[in-house]
This record gives structure tokens, C-alpha cells and sequence, in this order.
């Protein structure tokens, strides 16, 4: 008996001691006195990284800016409940009854050295995501790493609750290729948002919170099943789903929608890359409260955008339908020509420009960083060496001398297009470039090129509101000069028509229709250029329009994004509202921190405008932009039409006004096109003026850039939910001038064949 007894005080000894010690490495751990621990403040705030979201009009996730940490956080009821039931299954199965310490299997740990299953609940694994870190090799330290667990996963009990806890640990899980959070990872791996997830997709993404670069889908496809089958194991012990479902899950296939997330990939490319420096800028003049700076890439902002998602996706398949099919035309035509793709140089000139392009490019940079000089980097760019190349087809991996490989991009044409709504100035779509992988350079906003005939509606509607002429005003068909310095011109100005001929009369319609230079050369010295440039100022151009009467065929260079704003306030009846992109902002907490405020001016009266947009109209009813409308049988249209003009037959018979340009040796092709709720402009033309087609069939505005408004907008009426307008544009209630011509005296039109010359692929 007395043996007994002696065996149950040492027995109650050594129980006493451990439970002293227990208490007494916890109470040294939360005192800090094995290291800094966390403070009440940042248990009740945890600081993770978030990245910060662009948010479309139509509510998806354009991308998003981060550094490290593509993070979104999401709310409880966001998650799929079968994500949380398969969480709970494979990592805690006592979560909901412990106080973040699983006593049972913390024992079952210790006696079984974690041969029977780990110890770690969700809580503890959550304080060391954030808390804690990397588990050290060193023993003591490890222990040590352990206890600071135990105490932060009670302490983070006591502060949230248990779905708060679950939904902070999905939120902050690195599931690798970029996919930081749950959030993420559904987009990354699935393409879906986290509440779409099918049960064999939660089973997957949980199975990968052990180990996810060990359980990588792709590097590990077998064993990454394995784990979600043993997932699907624990989800039927713990009864949340039946064996014969369990059965049917284990047979499936790791199923994977890859959606890579980065910078250069996805959706708006070119208008990501903008609304960076937006927001590099507002972040500059913008503060929290408590005086410190918003980090774009760690403090989770909500950034709302104009642009919608639907209508971005058409842009861009527009866009790239087209040029396709515009490069392979220009790389047939170029074939033979030994200077390709540059025309009209001599052999310095071209020299110079593939110059100026090798010092501008990246493996310049690098190699001028590494001490090289000059003529090294030079003569490197002169060695052939493993390259992967862009083409329509597919990227390509090659071996070609950098210099080469400067002139093989250099052929490639590019494309600029923006989509606003006149009548509150949101920008709804923008396309700065063909492949922002490759071409970076933005063409809707950093590109300025010249504007040709697109800038002859500033001119007309100048002329209509100062002198009140009407579409059915006629003028003579015949070179018309501006005197040496009457407009500080020093020498005799004495514009042509493209066509070079002349004779008879034309009406204004008639003459903006087939941009006929001579008559634009009359209205400039009736109204002057200052008023001109003034209008074009006031219509939000802010690049240099000089007050010189040159400026009446086009010669300034404007932005895709100048030219659409000011063609917006035609279609809103003379109002002007400044292009926005960025509606508001908000933070990770979803508080407000800015609100866009609407910036109008009233340019041209409601008359003035709507005369423009009938003659504007004119053009592309009878003009250069006649083809959006025109059905040529198929077995008499010419080469162009069934090789170029991409998408043709348009067949639209709703109300367009719209105005081509073409610029000196068809280096730019434009084209703007209104419906009364969308303004849309096109620019394409090569990277240099003399990179560009040889005949203006090719060259023109109505042939490189009308095709893609073509497709766009047949895709927008397509939609269901875009509601494009189709309607006819408003006519004021009060109008003097008169624009129905057909209620005067007939004016006998000079019967000329470049009259139709955009029916037959040679216009301009």
C-alpha cells in the first residue's frame, strides 16, 4: 500500500511540475520574454498585404497592382460552404469546440512523435501566417515557435470569432502563382470567384494549405489528386459528404482553368498601365489621416472604373481581328521591298532610326548597367542568340541577331482606339496597342499622330457657328489661295485636292463627305485659324493646334483619347465633359477617399453641333465612310474587300456620324465614329511616318481603321446587355439653319468618279 502510494505523489509531483511549467512558459511567452510577441492593437487589426483592385463598370476585376502579394480579402459569406466544411475535414476537425488549442490531438502529437496526424489547429496556423513565420530548423527555437503559436491562437480566439478566424486564414494562404488568398487562387487555378467553386475545386485549393508548392497542380498533377482525394476521405468521416459521392469525387480529374494573373497579361493592358500613373499621382496629393502615403501594390484600394468589361473584351477582339489581317497584307506587300518596312529614306535616314530604336531598348539598358560600352553593345547586337519573338500566330522561339529582330518589330502596325459616353464622359474602352507584351507604348493617350481630315469637323463647325451656313451651303470646286501673312503664313498657302481635279460646285455635305481640301481652304480664310484652334482648346486638345490655316487639312498631331473627348461634345449638343476614367476609390474597409466631380463646358450651341453631326453623317451615307453601310456582291468586290476591309459587309442603317483621315503618304488611318450614347476613335498607322503602305487603298483611314469600328460595334448591338444606342440623333426644338436640302433649289453637283472612291477601295 505504501508502495502505492509513494507511486501517486511522485505521479501528482510530476503533474503539478508540468502543469507549473505549462502555465509558466505560456505566461513567459506572452509576457515576451521569449521573444516580441504581438500587442492587443495588432491582434485586433492584423497587418497583412492586400493588393489593390481595378473594378470595371460592369462590376469585374480588371486587375489588379501588387508586389509581392496578389491578395484580395473576402468576407465569410463569400466562400463556398464546402470549401469551409472541406477545410475544417483535413485541418481541425474539433475547430468549432476548442479554444485554439486541440488539447486531444496535441497529446495525441507528443505520444505519437505526429505519426497519427499533426497538432496544429486552424487558429495556430493562422497565428503563424501571421505572426510567427517559417518554422526554424533549430529545435529550441522551433519549440519555442510553438509555444508563441498556442498563446497567439488563444488570444486570437478571444478577439474573432470562429468564421473571422476561417475567413482570415483563406484570405492570407499563399497558394502560389500569385494566387495569395483564396480569392486569388479560384481566379488563378479556376477562373472563378471562391463562392463558384465546385466541391472538387474547394477540395483541391484546401488540400493545397499544407504544402502548395510540394501540392502543385501543375508540377504535381498526381499528387496534388492524391491529397484532395484524402480530402474528400476526411469530408465523409466527418459526414459532409456521402460515401457514394465521396466514390464518384475521387474519379474526377484535376480539372484546372489556368487564368495566369500579371501586369502584362488579361483584360485593359494599356489602361492598367495608365491608371498606374493616375494613381501614382493621386497617391502623391491624396493622404491618409494620419498623414502617411496610400501604397498602391500593399493597401488593398478599391479603384472603380468607367470601363466596361463586356464592351473592353469586344475592343480588343476588334482590334486584333483586324490587324491580323492588315499584317499580313502589309507583310505580302513588303516582301521584295529591300528597305522593308521603311519607305521613302535614304540609307543614312534609316540607319539613324534603327539606331535611335537599339539605344532605346532594354538590352541596351542591361548591358550599359554592366560597364559596356558603346561599341560593345554595338557589335553585340550583331551576334545571333536565343530569342522568342511575338507574330499573330503565336509567340515564336528563334535564333536572330537583336538587330534583326528591332527590324522585324518594326513591321508591325499598330492600333489606338478609345470608346467614351458623350453625355457623362466615361471612357468605356481602351486599347493603346496590339500586344502590350511587346509593343508597350500606349496610342490612345502617349502617342500623338497627325490627324489628316478627322480635324476638318473643328473647321465646319467654326464656319456654322460664326457664319450660320448650312449643310446645303454650296462653294466653287477650285483652288483657293491665302494671300503671303495674312495669317502669318509667309508664303502663298494653296491647298489641292488629293484627287487633283476640280470643277463645278460642291456643298458642304458634299465637300466633308469626300474631304475636299479645296473647300476647306476657303472656310478657314472666311472664319480664320485662331477661332479654329480655339474651338479645338476648348473641346479638351491640349497638344500644340497652331494658329496657321495649314491646320484645315489635319497637319496637328493629336491623341486617340483628345480627338474622342472633343467629338463627344458634337453627339452632347455642344457640351463638352472632360473623358473620366476613375469614379471613385475606396479603402481595404470599403471607406470612401474619392469621388470623381464632373468637369463640363458648354462650346457650341445646340444648333451648331447638330449641323456638324448631320454633315458628318453625310459621310458615312454617301462619303469616304460609306462602306459601314454599302453591301458590294461579294463576286464584284475588288482585292481590297476581300482581303483587307476585315469584316465587310457592315450593313448598318441606324444613324452614324463618323469622319475618316488619311495623312501625307498614308502614314495615319483614322476614324471616329458617333452613335448618340458612344463616341469611338480609331488610329492605325506604323511605328515611324515611314513605315505605311505604298497606295491609299491600303493606307486609308477607311480601310486601316474603319474595319475595326466595324466589327466593334456590330459585337456592341450584338449584346444584350450594352444597350447601344441605334436611335437618331436629337434635333433641337429651335432651328434656323436649314439642313433638308431637298426643300431648296437643287445645286448641280460636279459629276466626279472620286466621288465614289470609297466604293471602290481607292478613297480617302
Amino acid at each position: 500500500m505504501k508502495k502505492y502510494r509513494l507511486q501517486v505523489v511522485v505521479f501528482w509531483l510530476f503533474f503539478s511540475l508540468f502543469i507549473f511549467c505549462f502555465y509558466g512558459v505560456f505566461y513567459l511567452a506572452s509576457s515576451g520574454k521569449l521573444g516580441e510577441m504581438p500587442d492587443f492593437r495588432q491582434l485586433e487589426n492584423p497587418k497583412t498585404n492586400f493588393a489593390s483592385e481595378i473594378i470595371s463598370s460592369d462590376n469585374k476585376v480588371l486587375g489588379k497592382y501588387y508586389f509581392n502579394d496578389n491578395r484580395t480579402p473576402i468576407d465569410y459569406d463569400e466562400l463556398n460552404p464546402k470549401t469551409i466544411e472541406a477545410l475544417i475535414a483535413i485541418e481541425d476537425e474539433r475547430f468549432y469546440s476548442h479554444p485554439g488549442i486541440d488539447l486531444k490531438a496535441t497529446i495525441r502529437a507528443i505520444v505519437f512523435l505526429n505519426t497519427r496526424g499533426g497538432a496544429s489547429t486552424i487558429s495556430q496556423q493562422l497565428a503563424r501566417q501571421l505572426f510567427v513565420g517559417v518554422r526554424s530548423r533549430n529545435i529550441f527555437q522551433a519549440v519555442v515557435q510553438k509555444i508563441k503559436e498556442w498563446v497567439i491562437a488563444v488570444e486570437l480566439e478571444k478577439q474573432y470569432t470562429k468564421e473571422e478566424i476561417i475567413t482570415m486564414y483563406l484570405n492570407i494562404y499563399d497558394f502560389g502563382y500569385y494566387g495569395d488568398g483564396i480569392k486569388s487562387a479560384s481566379n488563378i487555378y479556376f477562373s472563378k470567384e471562391p463562392k463558384d467553386l465546385k466541391v472538387e475545386e474547394s477540395a483541391m485549393l484546401v488540400g493545397m494549405l499544407q504544402n502548395s508548392s510540394y501540392y502543385d497542380p501543375f508540377r504535381r498533377p498526381e499528387i496534388t489528386r492524391n491529397r484532395r482525394n484524402l480530402v474528400f476521405n476526411q469530408m465523409e468521416k466527418n459526414k459532409f459528404i456521402s460515401t457514394k459521392v465521396k466514390d464518384s469525387l475521387k474519379q474526377l480529374p484535376l480539372e484546372l482553368e489556368y487564368n495566369p494573373q500579371s501586369h502584362r497579361r488579361g483584360l485593359a493592358t494599356y489602361f492598367r498601365s495608365y491608371l498606374r500613373g493616375f494613381m501614382k499621382d493621386w497617391t502623391s496629393e491624396n493622404l491618409k489621416k494620419d498623414g502617411s502615403k496610400y501604397n498602391l501594390y500593399v493597401d488593398g484600394l478599391k479603384i472603380y472604373t468607367t470601363v466596361n468589361a463586356e464592351m473592353q473584351q469586344y475592343a480588343e477582339e476588334s482590334v486584333k481581328e483586324h490587324m491580323k489581317n492588315l499584317q499580313k497584307e502589309f507583310f505580302r506587300q513588303n516582301d521584295t521591298l529591300s528597305t522593308a518596312p521603311f519607305r521613302d529614306l535614304d540609307e543614312d535616314q534609316e540607319e539613324s532610326i534603327m539606331k535611335r530604336t537599339m539605344r532605346r531598348s532594354e538590352r541596351w539598358r542591361k548591358m550599359r548597367l554592366l560597364g559596356r560600352t558603346n561599341e560593345e553593345i554595338e557589335n553585340a547586337f550583331e551576334i545571333p542568340t536565343n530569342m522568342t519573338i511575338f507574330s499573330w500566330d503565336g509567340d515564336i522561339d528563334t535564333i536572330m541577331k537583336p538587330i534583326d529582330s528591332i527590324r522585324y518589330y518594326k513591321h508591325f502596325l499598330q492600333a489606338g482606339m478609345m470608346s467614351m459616353n458623350p453625355q457623362n464622359g466615361h471612357v468605356m474602352t481602351w486599347v493603346g496597342g496590339i500586344d502590350y507584351k511587346n509593343f508597350q507604348y500606349d496610342h490612345v493617350m502617349q502617342s500623338k499622330r497627325q490627324i489628316g481630315s478627322t480635324f476638318k469637323p473643328f473647321l465646319y463647325a467654326t464656319a456654322i457657328d460664326q457664319l450660320k451656313l448650312s449643310p446645303c451651303d454650296a462653294f466653287p470646286d477650285m483652288i483657293h489661295c491665302i494671300e503671303p501673312y495674312k495669317y502669318g503664313n509667309p508664303e502663298p498657302w494653296c491647298p489641292t485636292n488629293s484627287s487633283d481635279k476640280y470643277g463645278g460646285m460642291r456643298t458642304l455635305s458634299n465637300a466633308l463627305a469626300n474631304s475636299k481640301n479645296t473647300i476647306s481652304a476657303q472656310l478657314i480664310d472666311k472664319v480664320g485659324p485662331k477661332p479654329v484652334a480655339d474651338l479645338a482648346r476648348s473641346l479638351g486638345v491640349s497638344s500644340n493646334v497652331p494658329n496657321v490655316p495649314a491646320i484645315a487639312l489635319g497637319t496637328p498631331d493629336l491623341s486617340v483619347y483628345e480627338m474622342v473627348g472633343a467629338y463627344g461634345a458634337f453627339a452632347n449638343k455642344g457640351i463638352y465633359v472632360k473623358p473620366v476614367m476613375v469614379t471613385r476609390i475606396e479603402d481595404k474597409n470599403g471607406t470612401l477617399i474619392y469621388q470623381y466631380k464632373p468637369e463640363t463646358r458648354d462650346v457650341l450651341s445646340e444648333e451648331s453641333s447638330y449641323v456638324t453631326l448631320n454633315l458628318l453623317e453625310g459621310v458615312t451615307k454617301f462619303g469616304s465612310g460609306a462602306r459601314l453601310r454599302h453591301d458590294i456582291p461579294e463576286d464584284e468586290r475588288n482585292y481590297v474587300y476581300k482581303n483587307v476591309v476585315t469584316g465587310y459587309p457592315y450593313k448598318f442603317n441606324n444613324a452614324i456620324a463618323g469622319k475618316t483621315g488619311t495623312t501625307q503618304n498614308q502614314s495615319d488611318g483614322w476614324f471616329i465614329g458617333m452613335v448618340p450614347n458612344l463616341v469611338t476613335g480609331v488610329w492605325v498607322g506604323g511605328e515611324d511616318r515611314s513605315i505605311h503602305f505604298e497606295e491609299i487603298a491600303y493606307g486609308q483611314g477607311a480601310t486601316m481603321s474603319l474595319p475595326i469600328w466595324g466589327l466593334f460595334m456590330k459585337k456592341c448591338y450584338e449584346s444584350e446587355t450594352l444597350n447601344v444606342s441605334t436611335d437618331d440623333f436629337d434635333i433641337p426644338e429651335n432651328m434656323d439653319i436649314v439642313i433638308d436640302c431637298s426643300k431648296l433649289k437643287p445645286i448641280e453637283i460636279e459629276d466626279e468618279s472620286e466621288d465614289i472612291n470609297d466604293l471602290l477601295g481607292i478613297g480617302n
